[in-house]
This record gives C-alpha cells, structure tokens and sequence, in this order.
C-alpha cells in the first residue's frame, strides 16, 4: 500500500472464467450489505455491474417512494475473464471527484488469485469526508481493510459455488 492506492489479493477456488462472472454477474451474492458497505444501508436494494466498456456500477435502492439509483462508477476496461477496471465515487464525492478501481483475475494451481487496487486516493483532499479523518498510511489501510471484508465474501461465495 502506498498514500495513493490500496491493493488485496484473494485466492478463490474456482476458474478465471467464473471467478470473472460471479465478481462482476454476481455482484449483489458477494457484496456485504449494511451501512459499512452500501448506500442502502438497511433498505432493500441490489447491485449490478453493466457488463461493457462506458456500463455503470450502480445500486439500486428500494425506498418509500420507489427505486432511487444510485452511479457508484463507470466501467472503463471489460476483459473477460482477464480484467476489470471502474472508475469509483462515493456518494458524498463532488461531481468532479472520482478514484479508479483495477481487477485482475490471474490463474493459479488452486483456482484464482483476484487482486484489487483502489487507486488516486490522493486526489480525495485531505479533509473529505470519506477519509474519516485519516491521512496517508491511515486512510490507505482501512480503505484496503475494506476490500479485505469484500474479498473475504467473495471467497467464500465462490467456495459455495464450488461445493
């Protein structure tokens, strides 16, 4: 981890090709729920990633009024089953304000290794609130610790579908 990117690597027991699909197809099994981890908190809701270069990473929040969606990023690289890059934008980022998350999925003898890394944390000023009032190594590590509880999802939602 440096000041300006995060990066975690899992290893999943199942195929590039699949590891590919349930990380991007299957978003909404892996992706923890709660306040911690989407917009909807403890609404009902779901994600979905649009399967193409320009698609969009968006939630989908059930509220009293109706679905409100919410564009969480843009897909900027879409190759199956090699690698997968999105811009990223939290919900209390400016208009101008965005970091960019890279995927890649690399076989190895027990399956897949899926590394992510969130990279131009830098570009966030030092008192955005998404950095919870962390600098540097800091802010870096939680944001890699938060990947970390998503990784650890993923694994064990492949481990299921490989059971």
């Amino acid at each position: 981890m440096s000041g300006d990117s995060a990066r975690v690597s899992v290893t999943v027991a199942v195929p590039p090709p699949l590891a590919f699909k349930i990380f991007t197809a299957e978003i909404d099994r892996w992706w923890r729920r709660g306040i911690k981890f989407r917009h909807a908190g403890k609404h009902s809701g779901f994600l979905r990633i649009e399967p193409e270069v320009g698609g969009r990473l968006f939630e989908s929040i059930d509220g009293d009024g109706g679905p409100h969606v919410l564009e969480v990023g843009r897909v900027r690289v879409w190759e199956p089953p090699r690698r997968l890059c999105f811009t990223w934008r939290n919900a209390n980022f400016a208009p101008h304000e965005q970091t960019e998350v890279e995927v890649v999925f690399t076989q190895t003898i027990a399956g897949t290794m899926v590394t992510v890394t969130h990279r131009q944390l830098s570009t966030l000023r030092a008192d955005h609130p998404a950095r919870h009032g962390l600098q540097g190594a800091d802010f870096t590590r939680m944001i890699g610790l938060w990947w970390g509880e998503q990784m650890s999802s993923l694994r064990e939602v492949c481990a299921a579908r490989r059971d």
